[in-house]
């Protein structure tokens, strides 16, 4: 069975320009390619219709205070705000509100939605992935974040993870590419080790890069693509436009 439109004719107006812009806020990074990722999902979710701009929190520019400035300079007074992070770390929690504070955004107007993950679409993306890479049904799965010293982002790695492991039929363990314990490396040793012959890398990263690099020399016979620009993906992000730009017109 085909998926569902992306643009429902009876839901709010997603597919419409006429809608507040949304504003996608990445982390940022070094690697051109990362960036092309993000840059193509922009792409990709404008395709259904809201006017989309890209902005950092860190590393690239323009930065947040600089997008927000961008709109209100050619006359928009709004946007969905929508975090393109797969939890919700101290980069959502703190560092974007303060610069959207930094940069004299209503709260009201630049209404910010949840970050992208977890989802079950991106669990739906993540599996897609690990079936192209050719995970087969019975591999023992590992779900690996790039980590963070965030409680309640780790929790939502987890909640991920359990998402994953509903799609899959057995557990899911969640293995960490940079901060926290156990690494993706020592993870894959021991599933290994407890007898398991094949272990599958579900990626829990939205782009190419050091991270990712990391899950292909973990040992895993499987190691999936990030998420990418996957159609799921695409969906995540026009579902929190929609109940952004619903709250946005509710407060007008």
């Amino acid at each position: 069975m085909s998926s569902p439109p992306l643009c429902s004719p009876s839901g709010p107006p997603l597919c419409s320009s006429s809608g507040p812009p949304l504003l996608l806020v990445a982390h940022g990074s070094r690697s051109d390619a990362a960036d092309a990722v993000v840059r193509s999902l922009a792409g990709a979710v404008a395709a259904h219709g809201p006017q989309v701009e890209v902005c950092y929190v860190d590393v690239r520019g323009p930065k947040v205070v600089d997008a927000v400035s961008s709109l209100q300079d050619r006359g928009y007074d709004g946007a969905v705000v929508v975090p393109a992070f797969l939890a919700a770390g101290y980069h959502v929690r703190v560092d974007l509100p303060a610069q959207l504070a930094e940069a004299g955004a209503d709260p009201a107007r630049f209404r910010t939605t949840p970050a992208m993950g977890p989802d079950p679409l991106l669990a739906a993306a993540a599996l897609d992935r690990l079936r192209a890479a050719g995970y087969r049904d019975g591999d023992a799965v590992v779900l690996a974040a790039a980590g963070s010293s965030d409680a309640s982002a780790v929790a939502q790695v987890r909640l991920a993870a359990g998402m994953l492991s509903s799609l899959v039929g057995r557990k899911v363990r969640v293995g960490f590419a940079a901060t926290g314990t156990p690494t993706v490396s020592a993870l894959v040793e021991g599933l290994h080790a407890a007898g398991e012959s094949r272990v599958a890398v579900a990626s829990w990263l939205l782009a190419p890069g050091v991270f990712q690099n990391r899950l292909l020399d973990s040992g895993a016979e499987v190691v999936a693509d990030p998420l990418g620009v996957h159609d799921d993906v695409v969906r995540a992000l026009l579902d929190r436009y929609t109940a952004g730009a619903a709250e946005i017109a509710r407060a007008a």
